[in-house]
């Protein structure tokens, strides 16, 4: 009796490795012959989407796994809400290279909070050149539609230029140089929406990020057009002033 339980026992046991490798095999050819898997429910942390030579599309993303800024091959680091951590979406150009992407985050902190979304368009190798973007200050909101105006110049170069002025010794030559390197990054130049003072206002700025053009309505629905001059000073307004 104890040679046959031990024989049934083997047999048994090839038998379920036989089972097992038919399986994967299926699994497999099921894979590789394209067709679909559905799933009711899935939980990921991150889920890449990928050409058939595995260049990335697209990555969703948690906030622990967010993917970093490359262009050129150089990885760099995110400034603002989505540099400290936030879920989102990016998207990547032909080369691999981050093309733009959504974002949104919340925050709480001593009875106060934080909120805000984005979905950006990155101009090629350079930073975000039209947006739509909402930040919630603890009540005081914007919401609104940006275009900002970048340089030829790859983002890279003005990554690397960051970084070192970062090394200076603070004073006024650090100063100077950060305001050269924020001037060489590009400026905004048209906000269209709700500004946190609860006006709607469109306002068109020069190369510098000088607002020169305002056409506004007020909390109380009173229009008003400024024309302002460099230093922002109104030059002229309609209705002109009484």
């Amino acid at each position: 009796m104890d040679q046959k339980l031990a024989r049934d026992v083997r047999l048994l046991k090839y038998s379920s490795a036989g089972l097992t490798l038919i399986c994967a095999v299926l699994l497999l050819s099921a894979f590789q012959s394209g067709q679909k898997t559905k799933f009711q429910e899935i939980d990921v942390e991150r889920l890449n989407i990928v050409e058939p030579d595995g260049k990335i599309d697209l990555a969703i993303s948690n906030a622990a796994r967010f993917p970093p800024p490359v262009m050129s091959g150089k990885v760099m680091k995110r400034s603002g809400e989505v540099g400290k951590g936030t879920p989102g979406m990016i998207f990547f150009n032909g080369e691999g290279e981050e093309q733009g992407g959504l974002a949104w985050n919340s925050r709480r902190k001593d009875g106060r909070y934080s909120a805000g979304a984005a979905l950006m368009f990155d101009q090629y190798k350079q930073d975000q050149t039209i947006g739509l973007q909402y930040s919630d200050e603890n009540g005081k909101r914007t919401a609104g539609l940006m275009v900002w105006d970048h340089p030829d110049t790859p983002i890279t170069d003005i990554w690397d230029k960051s970084q070192e002025i970062a090394k200076m010794k603070p004073g006024p030559e650090r100063d100077q140089a950060q305001k050269r390197l924020a001037e060489e990054w590009g400026a905004q130049r048209v906000f269209a929406g709700k500004r946190s003072d609860k006006s709607a206002a469109l306002v068109l700025s020069d190369t510098k990020g000088k607002a020169r053009l305002q056409i506004i309505v007020d909390p109380s629905g009173n229009p008003k057009i400024d024309f302002l001059d460099a230093d922002g000073k109104t030059i002229y307004s309609l209705p002109p002033a009484r």
